[in-house]
């Protein structure tokens, strides 16, 4: 069973750069992609971006709009998500998540989540 452990959310101004951490226990963190998700209020999951055990990397488009970046520690088990000049649009929850499978899915674990609140 992997648990997984998101941490860095908060109250920012637009503006403002957070970095969201997650931190992975019991598997192998280096054997499986992981990625990032975002639910704002009233909307479904989306998906952010992912990271294979490579270092590969895959961006939604849309969600960032380059602003993110997504980065991985494996010899501390953490993955990173830093979040430049945000803006009220980006204020959700945000998950990160776990994949045997690969940057596409499916998602076998997921973390509790973070907030994330941006005012303008």
């Amino acid at each position: 069973q992997v648990r997984l452990v998101e941490s860095g959310g908060g109250l920012v101004q637009a503006g403002a750069s957070l970095r969201l951490s997650c931190v992975a226990s019991g598997g192998t963190f280096s054997s499986y992609a992981m990625g990032w998700f975002r639910q704002a209020p009233g909307k479904e999951r989306v998906f952010v971006a992912a990271i294979d055990f490579t270092g590969g990397v895959v961006y939604d488009r849309d969600s960032g709009k380059g602003r993110f970046t997504i980065a991985r520690d494996n010899a501390k088990n953490t993955v990173f998500l830093q979040m430049n000049r945000l803006e009220p649009e980006d204020t959700a929850v945000y998950y990160c998540a776990a994949s045997f499978a690969g940057t596409k899915g499916p998602w076998d674990y997921w973390g509790q989540g973070t907030q994330v609140t941006v005012s303008s």
